[in-house]
C-alpha cells in the first residue's frame, strides 16, 4: 500500500496484484476478494526479501502468462481459453487482496456489505438524539433563521457526503478505506493525520460521550414512569444509571466488526424514525404551554446573546453528524469493475438521508411550536417530562423513552468502531499478530469506562453538542471539498473549483466561531450549575 498505510503500521505491499484491465470509460476498477476474518483463517503476513521488495512498487504489472508474445506461442486451444480468461477477469473487474492486517482490523474484515447494510450504518449514524436537540437550537434562532440554517446544513452535508463516496475509489487500483486515509492521500502523510485524526476520533468518543448522558438520563426517566411511587426509597443515581448504560454498551461491544453490527444498525435506525415522529407527534398534540413565546432568547449582553446563537448554530452543525463513518462503511463492501462499491452505497445512502430529512425537520418544527423558547436545554424528552407527564399516557411515554435508550445502545457501537478500529491497528503493527478475544475485550472494556468518566466530568448535553458541532464541523462541510480539489483537480476557476473553496473556507470559519460558541456555553452551564449547588 501507499504511504497512508504505512501511517498505520501497516504493510505496503499494494493491494492490486494482478490483470489491469482497462474499461470502456477509462480509469481502473477497484474490487476486494473476500479475506478470510478471524473468526476463521486469517491472511498470512508478507514476508521480507525479494518478493516484498518486487511488490512495494504501487502500480499492477501484468503476469507474462497473459503477454502477446506468450500467448501467441501457444496453441490455438489454450489461446481461446486465455482470451475467455482474460475477458472475464476485464468483465468483472481486477483482482485484488486486502492488505494482511487489513483482515484483522473492526473496519475491513468483512468485505460482504451492500446498499442495505449502507442504509442500515448510515441511518444509525446520522440519525439519534441529536435531533432532540434542535429545538433548543431554534429557541435561540427563532423561527426565519433556524429554519434557514437547517436547511443549508442538510443539502451541504449531503453533497460533501456524494464526495467521499466518489473519492473512496478515486485513485486507480486503491480503496480509502478510512476517513484519515483519504485526508492522507490530499493534504500529504502527515499534514492529513494532523487534520483529521484529531477531529474523527473526538466526535467518536464526544459522540460516545453524549450517547452515555443522554441514554443513561432516559433510562432513568424510562425506570420512573414504569416503576412510579413503588421504587421511591433508594433509586438510583444518574450517575449509577450512566454505569448501568456502559455496562451493556460493553457488552454489545463485542461484536467483532462493523459488518457484525448491521443488524444493531436497523434496531438503532428504526427506533431513531420512530421516536423522533413519537415526540413531535406527542408535542403537538398537546395543549402549548401558556406563556410560550417564539422571540428568541435573549442574554443580558450581547456578547452573551451572540455566543448562544453560535452555540445554537453548533447543535445543528453536530445533528449531521456520520460523515466520519461513511468511508468505513463503503470499505465493507465487494468493488469491482462491473459492480463498483459507490454505487449500492450512494444507494443506501439516499434512502436513508431521506429518511433523516423525515425526521430532523418536523422535529426541530413541531417541537419548537410546541414549547417556544420555553424548550429546556435538555431537549424534547425533557419537554415531554416535564409539560406532558401527565397528560400523556405513561405506557406511550414510557415506550417513547424505552426506543431512545435503544437507539443509543446501537449509535455507541458505530460510533466507536473507528477508536476499536485504531487501537486495533496499533496493537497489530507492534505485534504482528491479530488481537486476541481477551485483548480485543479489554479494549471496549478500557473505552466504555474512558468514556464514562468523560460524561461525569462534562454533563452539560446541549453545551457538549455545541462544541462537538463546532470542533468536528470541518469532517463533516470542510475537509471533503478540500480533498475534492486536490484530488479530482477540478478546473481551475470553474464552477466546481469556486464552489469548493468557497464551501470549504466557509466552513472552517463556522468551524471557528461555532466552537468558540460551545466553550462558553459550557462555561456558563458550568457557572450557572456551581452557583445553584452552592446556594
Amino acid at each position: 500500500m501507499d504511504q497512508n498505510m504505512d501511517q498505520r503500521g501497516m504493510s505496503s505491499e499494494p493491494e492490486l496484484v494482478s490483470i489491469p484491465a482497462t474499461p470502456k470509460g477509462g480509469g481502473l476498477s477497484t474490487p476486494e476478494t473476500n479475506a478470510p476474518t478471524p473468526s476463521g483463517l486469517r491472511s498470512p503476513r508478507p514476508m521480507g526479501g525479494v518478493a516484498s521488495a518486487k511488490s512495494s512498487s504501487w502500480g499492477p504489472t501484468p503476469p507474462r502468462l497473459l503477454s502477446p508474445v506468450s500467448i501467441s506461442a501457444m496453441g490455438t486451444p489454450v489461446k481461446r481459453i486465455i482470451g475467455s480468461l482474460k475477458g472475464y477477469l476485464e468483465e468483472v473487474g481486477h483482482l485484488t487482496r486486502l492488505n494482511p492486517q487489513d483482515a484483522w482490523l473492526p473496519i475491513t474484515e468483512s468485505r460482504s456489505g451492500n446498499a442495505h447494510y449502507a442504509a442500515f450504518h448510515s441511518l444509525n449514524a446520522g440519525l439519534g438524539f441529536q435531533a432532540l436537540l434542535l429545538p433548543v437550537a431554534f429557541s435561540f434562532l427563532g423561527w426565519s433563521w433556524g429554519i434557514v440554517a437547517l436547511t443549508i446544513a442538510y443539502f451541504w452535508q449531503l453533497y460533501t457526503l456524494w464526495i467521499l463516496v466518489k473519492l473512496h475509489e478515486a485513485v486507480p487500483g486503491r480503496r480509502y478505506n478510512r476517513y484519515v486515509e483519504l485526508a492522507q492521500a490530499a493534504f500529504g502523510e502527515k499534514l492529513g493525520v494532523w487534520l483529521a485524526l484529531f477531529p474523527t476520533v473526538y466526535l467518536s468518543a464526544g459522540t460516545a460521550t453524549a450517547l452515555i448522558l443522554i441514554g443513561g438520563e432516559t433510562m432513568k426517566l424510562f425506570f420512573q414512569i414504569v416503576c412510579g411511587s413503588l421504587c421511591t426509597t433508594n433509586p438510583l443515581s444518574t450517575i449509577e444509571w450512566y454505569l448501568v448504560f456502559v455496562s451493556l454498551c460493553i457488552v454489545l461491544s463485542q461484536l467483532p466488526n462493523l459488518n457484525s453490527i448491521a443488524g444493531l444498525s436497523l434496531v438503532g435506525g428504526v427506533t431513531a424514525v420512530t421516536y423522533c415522529t413519537l415526540s413531535w407527534v406527542l408535542s403537538v398534540s398537546q395543549v402549548r404551554p401558556r406563556a410560550i413565546s417564539y422571540q428568541p432568547l435573549q442574554l443580558p449582553s450581547f456578547t452573551g446573546s451572540a455566543f448562544s446563537a453560535l452555540n445554537a448554530l453548533g447543535i445543528i452543525a453536530f445533528a449531521f453528524r456520520g460523515h466520519n463513518l461513511a468511508l468505513e462503511i463503503q470499505a465493507t463492501m465487494p468493488s469491482t469493475f462491473k459492480h463498483p462499491a459507490h454505487v449500492p452505497m450512494w444507494r443506501g445512502t439516499k434512502v436513508a438521508y431521506i429518511l433523516i430529512a423525515m425526521c430532523l425537520f418536523p422535529t426541530a418544527i413541531g417541537g419548537f411550536w410546541a414549547y417556544g423558547n420555553m424548550m429546556p436545554t435538555g431537549g424534547m424528552l425533557n419537554a415531554l417530562y416535564a409539560f406532558h407527564n401527565h397528560d400523556i399516557p405513561q405506557g406511550l411515554l414510557a415506550t417513547t423513552f424505552l426506543l431512545v435508550v435503544f437507539n443509543c445502545l446501537s449509535s455507541f457501537q458505530i460510533y466507536s468502531m473507528p477508536v476499536f478500529d485504531s487501537f486495533e491497528a496499533g496493537y497489530t503493527s507492534r505485534t504482528n499478530r491479530p488481537c486476541s478475544i481477551w485483548v480485543r475485550a479489554g479494549f471496549r472494556v478500557f473505552y466504555g469506562f474512558i468514556s464514562l468518566f468523560i460524561g461525569v466530568a462534562l454533563p452539560f448535553l446541549s453545551s457538549l453538542a455545541g462544541l462537538l458541532g463546532g470542533l468536528t464541523l470541518p469532517v463533516t462541510f470542510a475537509y471533503p471539498c478540500f480533498m475534492w480539489i486536490l484530488i479530482k483537480k477540478p478546473e481551475r476557476y470553474s464552477f466546481g473549483w469556486y464552489l469548493n473553496w468557497g464551501l470549504g473556507l466557509l466552513g472552517l470559519g463556522f468551524s471557528l466561531a461555532f466552537s468558540v460558541g460551545g466553550i462558553w456555553s459550557m462555561v456558563n452551564s458550568g457557572l450557572k450549575l456551581k452557583f445553584f449547588t452552592s446556594n
